[in-house]
C-alpha cells in the first residue's frame, strides 16, 4: 500500500518514494535496522517524531509490506515492529545515501543522532584502506546496545549480540564514541573521565577507533551573480 499522495509515475523509483517518501519514513526503517523495536523505543530514539506521525509512518510501511507487528513470546508478550525481508532490502540504500548526504557542505554533524544510526555509520563509513592485513573481534557496548564487531581480510560486519572472546571491548554513550571516531576527540582522556571503557587489548581498542572516515565535502557551489530571478525557460 503507497501513501495517500502518490507521484503515479511507473518509475520504479518514483514508486520507491510513495512508499518511503513520507516524512519520518526512512527514519522509522533505519532505527529497525538492528532488530525490533517496541513503539515507546521507536518514540524514543526518533524524539522529533509526534505519536500520531509514527502511527501513520508505522501503518503505512505495514500496509506497503515493509514494517510487520508481533508479538514477544512470554514472559516478555510485548508487541514490537520489525522489518520484513523487503523492508531490510533498504539498508544499502539507506547507507549509501548517509555517505552522499554526509559530503554536503550544509551537513551538521553536530545535530542529535541515535544509537542506531551511530552503528550503521560504522557499517558505511567503515575504511578498508584503514584494515589491510588486519584481523580481530570486537565487544561493543554502545549506549544500551551490546554489538559484535569482526574484522577479516578487509571485511567488516557489526551485528547485535555478544561477542565470544573478544580483543578488546569498548563501551560508552554512542555521542562519545562519534566524537572519538570522527571528531577527533581524545581517547586517553575519554578513559580518564571514565566516558568509555576498555577491557582487553588496549591498542586494539584505539586501533578499531581509527577503521572508520568520513567522506569528504564537495566544494559549495558559488552564489550566482546574474540576479535574483527565476531560470528563464526555453
Amino acid at each position: 500500500m503507497a501513501t495517500a499522495r502518490s507521484y503515479s509515475d511507473a518509475c520504479g523509483m518514483a514508486h520507491a518514494l510513495d512508499l518511503v517518501g513520507q516524512r519520518w519514513a526512512m527514519h522509522v526503517v533505519r532505527e529497525l535496522l538492528l532488530g525490533p523495536k517496541r513503539y515507546s523505543d521507536l518514540r524514543a530514539d526518533l524524539p522529533g517524531i509526534s505519536t500520531n506521525m509514527l502511527s501513520d509512518r508505522l501503518s503505512e510501511l505495514e500496509g506497503s509490506g515493509l514494517v510487520r507487528r508481533r508479538q514477544l513470546p512470554r514472559p516478555s508478550a510485548a508487541w514490537v515492529y520489525e522489518l520484513t525481508e523487503y523492508g531490510a532490502d533498504l539498508e544499502p540504500i539507506i547507507t549509501t545515501l548517509g555517505r552522499w548526504g554526509a559530503r554536503s557542505p550544509s551537513h551538521r554533524p553536530d545535530l542529535p543522532l541515535s544509537a542506531t544510526a551511530f552503528v550503521l555509520s560504522l557499517r558505511t563509513n567503515f575504511d578498508v584502506t584503514r584494515a589491510t592485513g588486519l584481523s580481530a573481534s570486537y565487544g561493543l557496548r554502545v549506549s544500551d546496545l551490546d554489538l559484535y564487531a569482526r574484522l577479516e581480510d578487509g571485511a567488516f560486519t557489526v551485528e547485535p549480540g555478544t561477542a565470544p572472546t573478544p580483543d578488546a571491548t569498548l563501551a560508552g554513550m554512542h555521542d562519545v564514541l562519534a566524537g572519538l571516531i570522527y571528531d577527533g576527540r581524545n581517547f586517553d582522556d575519554a578513559v580518564r573521565g571514565c566516558e568509555v571503557s576498555v577491557s582487553g587489548d588496549t591498542e586494539a581498542a584505539r586501533r578499531f577507533l581509527t577503521l572508520f572516515t568520513l567522506p569528504d565535502k564537495v566544494a559549495p557551489t558559488p552564489p550566482t551573480t546574474s540576479g535574483r530571478g527565476p531560470a528563464p525557460h526555453d
